[in-house]
């Protein structure tokens, strides 16, 4: 018999001909989807155990079933497994080896169950190992802020607003905020692991079985919290893909917004760090140049993330229930992005850990461009009684002068201020430095150095317990 025919008894004998190139090519996933192998048989093992436990088919057939997927198992790893696109898809290669390793015993797996089903329990499990895998990336980024926070928790930095110079900040409250953007990422990935974790196992096509299966053992086995409580849903939706989809691109928005600001931090005209040779590469015809290449390209890959995203809602948007063959498109999105993500997260965590922190220019930076203005207008609201409206005005008339002095609100003398506001005493001092501008910023969550060693304390407690 040929190959051709064998593989349309796979069908089931609806079709008189093999299906030729075309269809071959467009209706094959084993390109791609024989990355669930090892969820496919996990599946099957506990598949068949149920059916043995209930006696749908005899511990003698599963036996053999077991035998033979463990060791078509060991032959994937191996690299001795033969992939064939004629056979479609992961599921079907390895029913059809199976049948040659164990004969009509592994005509019995199938019972019970569909492929609408299987490729469903297979690509949860594979997505919810693959978000536990992006768990441990993100606490490993949280920890490599948290040790840069805690290292410069009092190292002056300028805050920014509009990429304008705003009012001083210290390198370690900038470093805690993105603690807080990537603790909310590893947040939704924890919720996405609970919203997934039901097993789809039994719905069979969209409609259950009649045979008298246990759905709660197969979801036990396969580490799932319950199964699925409706068939036609069980099989009809990737929502659980779109969610990794979507934490992930929100995730990606978060490493390119950190990448851009490396990428001008790195640069000579702000010089604030100083990446390694691990994460930069040289020009091909500039010597002095030393460019940021790992940030630039993470910068980049967020819009590979987020294509992805929208390629699958695209895919799922308008398909009525239950199953449809467009559903075959979810998966190389899923697997891309988390190829992807993986070696962002492990490239930003690199960066963070070794770059070099410039503090004499970050300190040279945070006092440019009269950064502790908001601190002189804070002081004539708290000492001289005066209301915001109006300190807000002097303040300003402040800045003109010191413009027109070309020096800082620090250095105008105490009668220049008071040829704007007579009432100014020489305490205003105090809070015109960075320095002191930082420590008096002792609102919770603000950036004053002992807020922020608070704040570190904190995160360290609740990634312990992540």
């Amino acid at each position: 018999m040929s190959e051709k025919k064998t593989s349309n008894q796979m069908w089931g004998g609806r079709f008189a001909s093999g299906p030729d190139a075309v269809m071959e090519a467009i209706n094959a996933s084993i390109g791609f989807d024989r990355k669930l192998y090892a969820q496919d048989i996990k599946g099957s093992l506990a598949h068949s155990a149920m059916l043995a436990e209930k006696g749908i088919i005899s511990a003698e057939d599963q036996s053999k079933i077991a035998h033979g997927l463990n060791t078509i198992l060991g032959e994937i790893e191996s690299g001795d497994f033969a992939f064939s696109a004629r056979l479609e898809d992961i599921h079907m290669n390895i029913e059809a080896r199976l049948a040659e390793l164990i004969g009509p015993a592994a005509g019995r797996l199938h019972t019970a169950r569909s492929r609408n089903d299987q490729v469903a329990v297979d690509f949860r499990l594979w997505v919810k190992e693959e978000l536990t895998r992006t768990a441990e990336a993100l606490k490993g980024l949280i920890a490599a802020f948290l040790a840069r926070a805690e290292e410069h928790a009092a190292t002056v930095m300028p805050g920014f607003t509009h990429l304008q110079t705003a009012q001083p900040v210290t390198f370690g409250h900038h470093c805690m905020a993105y603690v807080e953007m990537f603790g909310r990422d590893l947040s939704r990935v924890r919720d996405a692991i609970e919203r997934l974790d039901e097993s789809p196992l039994g719905a069979a096509a969209l409609a259950g079985t009649g045979f008298a299966i246990d759905r709660q053992m197969t979801a036990a086995a396969l580490g799932f919290r319950e199964p699925t409580r409706n068939s036609i849903d069980s099989v009809s939706d990737r929502d659980f893909a779109l969610e990794f989809l979507s934490l992930a691109a929100i995730c990606g928005a978060h490493l390119s917004r950190l990448a851009e600001e490396i990428v001008i931090w790195s640069t000579p005209q702000f010089g604030f760090v100083r990446l390694s040779d691990a994460f930069s590469t040289g020009s091909s015809i500039m010597p002095q140049k030393k460019n940021p290449d790992a940030a630039e390209l993470i910068r980049a890959k967020t819009g590979r993330v987020n294509g992805n995203l929208v390629a699958l809602l695209t895919v799922m948007k308008g398909l009525p229930l239950a199953y449809s063959k467009d559903m075959q498109e979810d998966k190389e999105a899923v697997f891309d992005t988390a190829e992807t993500l993986d070696l962002m997260l492990a490239a930003m965590t690199g960066m963070v850990s070794d770059m070099h922190i410039d503090k004499a220019a970050l300190k040279k930076a945070a006092g440019a461009g009269y950064s502790t203005a908001t601190d002189l207008a804070d002081w004539l609201v708290r000492a001289l009684g005066m209301p915001f409206r109006e300190a807000h005005h002097v303040t300003g008339r402040a800045v003109a002068l010191a413009e027109e002095k070309k020096c800082g609100l620090e250095k105008l003398a105490l009668e220049d201020l008071r040829s704007i506001h007579p009432e100014i005493t020489e305490d205003v001092y105090s809070v015109l430095s960075v320095t002191n501008s930082v420590k008096s910023r002792t609102s919770f969550g603000g950036t004053a150095p002992a807020e922020v060693r608070r704040q570190i304390r904190y995160w360290k407690k609740r990634l312990a317990k992540a």
